[in-house]
């Protein structure tokens, strides 16, 4: 049976429902749950476009990956929930900021209507290497 655990972090939003921020199984293999672009301090939605919602949602990212002892150089496979893909540009160059070298397999959704109407969502599988 595998060994899951439980990754929570407080440089991440809390969970606002039954989920956790990631499950990290038999301590090598990391899912992450979608995060928004919230900041986890004040439990607000961040003010700006997509530029400034992509940049908090890959700061929660990291802190996730960083809590199991992942990184972004370790992530394998990412999904982007869009509220509209005429938006893929500017936050595809956000992206590339933090995932740009590691280069992992990518999946992007145009979604028609986020929770609490965020403009992005991303999730994460990443290896773990302890």
């Amino acid at each position: 049976m595998a060994n899951i655990k439980k990754i929570l972090t407080q440089n991440a939003p809390a969970p606002i429902g039954p989920y956790s921020q990631g499950i990290l199984i038999d301590g090598k293999v990391l899912y992450t749950a979608g995060q928004a672009p919230m900041d986890p301090s004040s439990g607000k939605i961040v003010e700006g476009g997509i530029k400034e919602q992509t940049r908090q949602v890959m700061k929660n990212l990291d802190a996730i990956l960083l809590a199991a002892g992942a990184s972004m150089n370790t992530v394998i496979k990412t999904t982007v929930f869009l509220k509209d893909m005429n938006e893929f540009a500017a936050m595809n160059e956000v992206y590339a900021e933090f995932l740009g070298t590691s280069a992992p397999a990518r999946s992007t959704i145009e979604a028609a209507r986020l929770p609490r109407d965020i403009r992005i969502e991303i999730e994460a599988i990443a290896l773990v290497e302890k």
